[in-house]
């Protein structure tokens, strides 16, 4: 199994912050954020590791890159009028990456989470493997904030049967997290999706039409999930990482 990370997107809600950094790239608890994630990637045994970007941040991610081994792939676009979508990324790191006759392990490089990423390789192993895929799902404290997320159903065996992507009336609080597995099995579908000119983005568009085609699969957690996407998320997600790690907490996040 391989891993990517997903850091394509340009982060307006935090400018001026990401003008020069990616929102990845920013330091959470005294480390850039994708940081912790390989940490976690490192733990679960996957040794190869890949990050698309755009050229805005290439070079930066490069850098950081660099003394860790991690591949860099950069899709050449320079703002959100030729962004390629989530799906469109996904596929263009597999493809550009060699990734093709791989699993792939996949995450969007702005999600903190606790859950071992062992257990659930291990879910998805033993829910079919290659010929499966697999989201991780996670039940919010906090129901009113179900309709920003992709919000899921799941049948029997922990089968994802609907997935409806940011949802005015959510049925439920479960909501699927920018952590999936494709088997290589379904890798060529992901290919014919994009072809057939179907949305790239949100990724949950995708999902949607994989699940109503092959077996999918709903990874349930507890525990901590941080998705950073605006300053308060930011500095709530720096301060409990700082206190976790013996730094002191502080009003106003800086770099």
């Amino acid at each position: 199994m391989k891993a990517l990370l997903l850091a394509g997107g340009y982060a307006m809600r935090l400018r001026p912050l990401t003008e020069t950094v990616a929102k990845p790239l920013l330091p959470v608890g005294g480390r850039p954020m994708a940081d912790w994630i390989v940490d976690s990637i490192r733990e679960a045994g996957i040794e190869e590791i890949h990050v698309v970007t755009n050229a805005v941040y290439a070079a930066s991610f490069s850098t950081w890159a660099e003394e860790k081994a991690i591949i860099v792939h950069n899709d050449l676009t320079s703002s959100n009028d030729d962004r390629l979508g989530a799906t469109g990324d996904i596929w263009f790191a597999i493809e550009n990456g060699g990734m093709t006759d791989d699993d792939v392990l996949v995450i969007a490089a702005d999600n903190l989470f606790a859950f071992s990423l062992r257990d659930y390789i291990d879910f998805w192993s033993a829910r079919g493997g290659s010929g499966a895929s697999a989201i991780a799902v996670h039940q919010l404290e906090d129901p009113s904030l179900a309709s920003l997320y992709g919000v899921v159903e799941l049948g029997e065996g922990e089968r994802v049967v609907s997935l409806e992507e940011k949802p005015e009336h959510p049925k439920s609080s479960l909501v699927s997290t920018a952590t999936y597995i494709f088997g290589r099995d379904h890798l060529p579908l992901m290919k014919g999706y994009l072809e057939a000119g179907l949305p790239p983005d949100p990724p949950g568009k995708f999902i949607s039409w994989l699940l109503e085609r092959e077996p999918l699969f709903g990874y349930g957690f507890a525990g901590e999930w941080l998705d950073i996407g605006d300053p308060v998320q930011l500095l709530t997600a720096d301060n409990l990482y700082r206190a976790r790690h013996g730094l002191p907490v502080r009003d106003q996040y800086s770099l």
